[in-house]
């Protein structure tokens, strides 16, 4: 790797998230601010340009992008335009590497969660637009043989799971008989592997993802091939 060595999350990363959520207010984190940035967005950075090389080899059309503001390192500040929640701050770090190509969170990704009671990274699509939703649908419907292999994988599912919603009845125009009418009817096209809070911490942790990323590729295939973009 030309980017020096694997990257891990430090203690001080999880202690500071730890008392942002029992201090979830302006005040506290304006005054703890350069912690923020020593403890929580620096470290960070450094893990996600980490992964830049690693990949670029496997999957050259997904970025990892180490700034700020607008890269693979999601905001700390919450949205609470809509939501019942007002509380102002994430008290976890999300970070997806996106597809070059990609408009927002709801695109091709790999995605790396982090907080002090959970760690698990995330593969595919989380509630894709309606277009890319049909597509993955469709192409399940027509290739059948190919999805089976992408999740059937050994590797794959030793560390994976699929997850996210599904509809309660089969999407119009979808044969309801159909053998794998339980995967067209999911709503995301998400596949998570949990880890222990501690791995982490551990020096092999970015080493890990990289592998069980990899171990992701003919699920990733699948999808990109499914809504129109390279993999």
């Amino acid at each position: 790797m030309s980017n020096g060595r694997y990257r891990n999350f430090e203690p001080r990363t999880l202690k500071f998230l730890q008392e942002l959520s029992a201090n979830n207010n302006r005040e506290w984190f304006k005054a703890n601010k350069t912690r923020y940035e020593e403890d929580v967005l620096d470290v960070a950075l450094r893990f996600i340009h980490s992964m830049q090389d690693p990949l670029a080899k496997f999957a050259p059309h997904f970025t990892a992008v180490a700034t700020r503001i607008g890269g693979s390192l999601m905001r700390v500040y919450r949205d609470t335009r809509f939501s019942k929640n007002k509380l102002p701050y994430k008290t976890n770090i999300g970070i997806q590497f996106r597809h070059e190509r990609a408009r927002d969170v709801h695109s091709p990704g790999y995605y790396v969660h982090i907080d002090p009671d959970e760690v698990f990274i995330g593969v595919g699509m989380w509630r894709p637009d309606s277009d890319s939703l049909r597509g993955i649908r469709e192409r399940i419907a027509a290739r059948p043989g190919e999805w089976k292999h992408a999740i059937e994988l050994p590797a794959f599912r030793r560390q994976f799971s699929l997850g996210g919603e599904s509809l309660q009845r089969p999407p119009r125009g979808f044969d309801k008989e159909h053998p794998l009418i339980d995967d067209i009817k999911r709503k995301s096209f998400i596949a998570v592997r949990t880890l222990a809070v501690a791995d982490c911490l551990k020096p092999q942790f970015q080493r890990s993802i990289e592998t069980s990323f990899k171990h992701a590729t003919a699920y990733m295939k699948f999808l990109c091939k499914a809504v129109g973009v390279e993999f």
